[in-house]
C-alpha cells in the first residue's frame, strides 16, 4: 500500500498559492479577509462546539522516569480502544526560511531512542528535513481525551533497518514505494495506475528490491508532552525534557 499523506502548508510558504477555476472568486491577498466573509454573521454552531472532559488522575509525581514507558502505556490503551490508526501522527517540518508544512504519517517503530516512520527520501518533507532536521510530531488520541506531542531531530535510520521493515510490507505496498515519488507533480491518476501496473509486471516474481530513495527516519526526541483533557478546561500537561543525563519532568499550565 502506498502511504497516504494529508498535508497542509503554511500560508507564508512558497507553495501556498491555490489554483482556481476561471471565474471563481478568490482573495487577491491571502493574508486579508475576503469582503464577503467579513460580512457573514458569526457561526454559533462552531462557537458552541465544546467537549467537556472528565478528569482522571494524572500527576507528575507518579509518572515513570522515562517518557517512552508512559508513551507505551498510552499507545497500548489507544490500540485496546480500537481507535482508527492509533499509530497515525501529524509530522511538522520546516524549511530554513521558516515555512512550515504538516502531514499525517504512520509510526512504525518506537523505543527509548525515538520514533520511526518511513517515506520517500525525495519528498517535500525529506527535503525540508535535510535542510532543517527540527521536527514536531503529534498523536491525537482525541476519543481518549489525550494527545502526545514530540519535538526533536529527525535523522535517517541505517539502510539495513529500512530493508528489514520493507521486506515485511505486503508485496503491492513494496511495489507502491517504487511507483510513488511523493510530492512530485503528476498530470493524472491514470498515469500513476499505469506505472503501478507496469511495475507489477516487472516484479511479477515477487522479489522487490528496496528503492534507493525510500527509507526510514527516527525522530530523536528533545521533549515529549503528554496532554490529558480535564474538566472546566483545566487540562493536565506533563512535559519530559531531555537533559544530559536523564529526563526532567514538569507540569505545564493548561
Amino acid at each position: 500500500m502506498v502511504a497516504l499523506e494529508f498535508k497542509t502548508t503554511s500560508p507564508h510558504s512558497p507553495g501556498a498559492a491555490r489554483e482556481v477555476d476561471a471565474g471563481q472568486s478568490t482573495c487577491c491577498d491571502p493574508l486579508s479577509s475576503c469582503a464577503a466573509m467579513s460580512q457573514r454573521p458569526e457561526n454559533p454552531d462552531i462557537q458552541n462546539l465544546r467537549q467537556e472532559y472528565k478528569s482522571r488522575p494524572f500527576d507528575e509525581t507518579t509518572v515513570p522516569a522515562h517518557p517512552v514507558v508512559l508513551f507505551e502505556t498510552w499507545f497500548e490503551e489507544a490500540r485496546s480502544a480500537q481507535l482508527v490508526e492509533p499509530n497515525a501522527m501529524s509530522l511538522a517540518t520546516a524549511t530554513l526560511g521558516g515555512a512550515i508544512s504538516c502531514r499525517t504519517v504512520l509510526l512504525k517503530a518506537y523505543d527509548k531512542d525515538g520514533f520511526v516512520f518511513f517515506t520517500n527520501y525525495e519528498s517535500e518533507k525529506a527535503q525540508q528535513i535535510a535542510a532543517n532536521p527540527n521536527v514536531a510530531c503529534l498523536f491525537p488520541w482525541l476519543p481518549l481525551s489525550r494527545q502526545v506531542e514530540v519535538t526533536g531531530i529527525a535523522e535517517k535510520i541505517p539502510t539495513a533497518e529500512s530493508l528489514a521493515y520493507f521486506l515485511k510490507r505486503p508485496l503491492k505496498s513494496q511495489i507502491g514505494a517504487w511507483v510513488s515519488a511523493q510530492s512530485s507533480v503528476i498530470s493524472s491518476r491514470q498515469i500513476l495506475e499505469a506505472k503501478f501496473a507496469e511495475m507489477c509486471k516487472k516484479f511479477a516474481d515477487g522479489r522487490v528490491p528496496l528503492p534507493g530513495a525510500w527509507g526510514g527516519y527516527r525522530v530523536v526526541p528533545h521533549t515529549i508532552e503528554f496532554w490529558q483533557g480535564g474538566s472546566h478546561r483545566l487540562h493536565d500537561r506533563i512535559q519530559y525534557t531531555r537533559t544530559a543525563t536523564a529526563w526532567e519532568i514538569t507540569r505545564l499550565s493548561p
